[in-house]
């Protein structure tokens, strides 16, 4: 990296700080209190007032469970490869497609059999932006605001992250499924063949 490239790559630090946080759905006191560093320190270097440091940068990748590469956006080198790193949360875990902090973001997903008590409806969440979802393999169930749906390998579903959402497995077989993000509301647009009944509601 040439020395008049460091400003710019530090400077780029904050926004990809502030991005990897919100795409992992902490808060900053939740990562004050799982990296030790203080809310006013994690304040200032996501908005760019504060210089980040190795001692910073390191606990931070840590907890978001990255290359220390992925926070500083270091030059490619050559090899096109992404090597993903799996993360686990509220028991699922995920696969990251994409390295880009910004715009549309690719992940696989992977929920345990029956990972809440049979009936148990999803907990849902509300965010800014737009999502679309191919199911791979299993039953997933989607809680989407007041309706409940069951999708089965090769079902498609896309909406507005605003509406309170939520996803759980309705099968006894892990349920795996792709999704795609768009944190400023991107939108896929597919097209599929219309199905004859809907997927069927999930068993309460």
């Amino acid at each position: 990296m040439a020395d008049d490239d460091i400003p710019s790559v530090l400077t780029a630090v904050g926004p990809r700080l502030r991005a990897l946080r919100r795409e992992r759905g902490a808060t900053l006191a939740q990562l004050s209190q799982a990296t030790g560093i203080s809310l006013s320190t994690l304040s200032r270097l996501e908005s760019g007032q504060r210089k980040p440091t190795l001692e910073l940068l390191l606990p931070l990748a840590k907890a978001h469970g990255v290359q220390l590469d992925e926070l500083v956006g270091a030059p490619p080198t050559g090899d096109p490869r992404i090597h993903p790193r799996p993360y686990t949360r509220h028991g699922q875990t995920f696969i990251p497609l994409t390295r880009h902090l910004g715009g549309l973001h690719a992940y696989k997903q992977i929920i345990p059999a029956r990972q809440a008590a049979e009936g148990v409806r999803p907990g849902l969440g509300v965010h800014e932006g737009y999502e679309w979802l191919y199911v791979l393999s299993g039953r997933l169930w989607l809680a989407l605001g007041e309706h409940d749906l069951v999708l089965t390998a090769g079902e498609a579903a896309e909406f507005d992250t605003r509406t309170p959402h939520g996803f759980a497995n309705a099968g006894e077989r892990p349920v795996e499924f792709l999704s795609l993000f768009g944190a400023q509301g991107e939108r896929m647009h597919v097209r599929a063949r219309p199905a004859s009944t809907g997927p069927g509601q999930a068993d309460r």
